[in-house]
C-alpha cells in the first residue's frame, strides 16, 4: 500500500490509508448499525471519506485461502449504501474507481482479487486493467510484507504490478473526472422505476 501512496503522492494525488482493524464496523447491511442494536459504529463516519474519494483501494491480508472478515465487513457496509443515488440517479458509486492489494503467506491472491472487483464493480465502481496486486511469502508462517527481511518491498513482480495497477487507477479516475462520470443513458434507476425501458434512441451514439 505505501508503494501506492507513494506513486499517487508524487503524482498530486492526496491519499489516507485507513486501517479498519482499528475501528469499530460492525458486520450488517445497513449505513448505521446503532440503528440495529450495536452500541457502536466507526462506519458513518469512514464513509464519509469513502464517499469523499475518487479512489478506493481495498488491501487485505489472505486468511484459509480467502479475504479476512474484516474486508468482508467492508464490503457489506458498502453495500449497506448501495440504495442512495447520485445527481444523475445512478448508483452513489458511479463515477469512481477501485483496486485492491493483497498479502499474506498462502496462494490465494488472484482469489480474493476475484472476490472483492467483483464487488466493487457490482456496487457501481469503474475496475480498471490490472487493478490488483499481491505479494505472498514463502508458505507456512513467516514474515509479513512489511516485516523486516521479508523481501515483498523487493519483489519486483509484485512492484510492478502495483506500480501499474495505482496508475491505471489514477488514469480511469482522470477519465471519468473529465467526462463528468458515466453517462446516464441506459443507467438511470428512477426512469426505469417510472416505467420507462430506454427504447428510445441515444443521440450521443449515433453514428
Amino acid at each position: 500500500m505505501k508503494v501506492s501512496q507513494e506513486i499517487m503522492e508524487t503524482s498530486g494525488v492526496a491519499t489516507e490509508m485507513v486501517r479498519a482493524a482499528d475501528l469499530t464496523l460492525p458486520p450488517g447491511v445497513y449505513p448505521d448499525m446503532r440503528e440495529h442494536g450495536f452500541e457502536r459504529d466507526d462506519w458513518p463516519d469512514l464513509c464519509r471519506k469513502v464517499m469523499g474519494a475518487d479512489i478506493l483501494v481495498i488491501g487485505t491480508p489472505i486468511w484459509l485461502g480467502e479475504e479476512s472478515s474484516v474486508c468482508r465487513v467492508i464490503i457489506e457496509r458498502l453495500y449497506a449504501e448501495s440504495g442512495k443515488l447520485n445527481d444523475r440517479n445512478q448508483s452513489i458509486y458511479y463515477g469512481r474507481t477501485g483496486g485492491c492489494l493483497i498479502t499474506g503467506n498462502e496462494d490465494g491472491i488472484k482469489h480474493c482479487s476475484m472476490s472483492i472487483l467483483y464487488a466493487l464493480q457490482h456496487l457501481g465502481y469503474m475496475i480498471p486493467p490490472q487493478a490488483d496486486a499481491g505479494w505472498i511469502g514463502e508458505a507456512g508462517p513467516g514474515p509479513s510484507y512489511g516485516d523486516e527481511g521479508s523481501g515483498g518491498p523487493d519483489n519486483d513482480f509484485t512492484q510492478r504490478k502495483t506500480t501499474f495497477m495505482t496508475w491505471n487507477l489514477m488514469h480511469t479516475a482522470r477519465m471519468l473526472k473529465d467526462a463528468g462520470g458515466l453517462p446516464a443513458h441506459g443507467n438511470d434507476r428512477k426512469a426505469w422505476s417510472a416505467g420507462c425501458r430506454f427504447s428510445h434512441p441515444n443521440p450521443d451514439y449515433r453514428a
